[in-house]
């Protein structure tokens, strides 16, 4: 598990960054996928959805707007991707030292889960209205027959806030909260667990296949947890300001009163194949950072 000796709030912060741009070069274009099986409508009797699955929206998507269509909404999780993973990664090693480590020298498996909890609590503010505005745009981007509405994300960011302030720009930041909390404490448990596994007896260093395993499969187990919350999300923050008065309560009985549970997994093919590479990427780009760091400035 974590070795408190080997903390540094400051280099996790840049380490983070890195890892979270790695993330997102990686994992996008399934995102992509996801958000719009997630929010696309559910058809009328007699009527075919607008994507089947997983491969028909890969397909479409391709069809309708090339390779350009799969990175769609990226420029927002890309700029704000860096200060958010630099602060998820401050936050998960500040939640460390904020407790006492279980044996003297490491971390138990729950005092890194609330640390990974703790992580997800100081991204909000910055995930919340950046998961509305990529999400609209990748909806949008899906729908080529009705007109363009934002033109991209500061444009999108505007006429949000001109339509409702704050409060519209912000909408489904609690949704955001309730996906990430108890998954970012899975993540980073499972993550410093596989590779307490993973590492050769007497060593302390994890090869790249090594953390590239570890890394892809904490993402897994992130959106293990996640995606219920996920799919509430995306439908809230993707819907009319008036379809649900209620926020995620009537998110929540819509999708069960139409679709079942299973209403709650919808995209989870594209999420669990998008989640391995793009947490293997995040996390291998983290360890590296990390090592050049230490090089770098080594009592730092």
């Amino acid at each position: 598990m974590a070795d408190s000796l080997q903390i540094s709030t400051s280099k996790n912060f840049f380490a983070g960054g890195f890892g979270g741009i790695c993330l997102v070069s990686a994992g996008h274009p399934l995102d992509t996928v996801k958000v719009r099986i997630q929010t696309q409508p559910v058809p009328v009797i007699g009527q075919m959805p607008i994507y089947s699955g997983t491969y028909d929206c890969i397909r479409k998507t391709f069809h309708n707007e090339g390779f350009k269509g799969f990175y769609r909404g990226m420029a927002t999780p890309l700029v704000g991707v860096t200060p958010m993973y630099a602060i998820t990664f401050f936050g998960y090693s500040l939640g460390l030292k904020l407790q006492t480590p279980s044996n003297g020298t490491e971390y138990s498996p729950l005092q890194i889960y609330k640390a990974g909890m703790l992580s997800a609590v100081f991204t909000t503010a910055l995930n919340g209205p950046g998961e509305r505005v990529k999400c609209l745009l990748q909806v949008q981007a899906a729908n080529p027959n009705t007109p363009v509405q934002y033109r991209g994300p500061i444009d999108c960011v505007t006429k949000l806030y001109r339509q409702g302030g704050l409060r519209c720009v912000f909408r489904g930041t609690f949704a955001t909260l309730l996906r990430d909390v108890p998954a970012g404490g899975v993540y980073f448990m499972s993550y410093e667990g596989l590779k307490a596994k993973l590492r050769p007896e007497g060593s302390t260093e994890l090869s790249a296949l090594s953390t590239l395993l570890a890394g892809g499969t904490a993402g897994i187990l992130f959106w293990v947890v996640a995606i219920p919350p996920d799919v509430l999300k995306s439908r809230l923050q993707t819907a009319p300001e008036s379809q649900y008065p209620n926020g995620l309560r009537d998110v929540f009985k819509t999708v069960i009163n139409q679709e079942g549970v299973r209403g709650l997994y919808k995209g989870a093919t594209a999420v669990f194949l998008r989640a391995f590479p793009a947490n293997a990427a995040c996390f291998l780009g983290y360890e590296l950072a990390m090592e050049f760091l230490h090089w770098l400035a080594p009592d730092g």
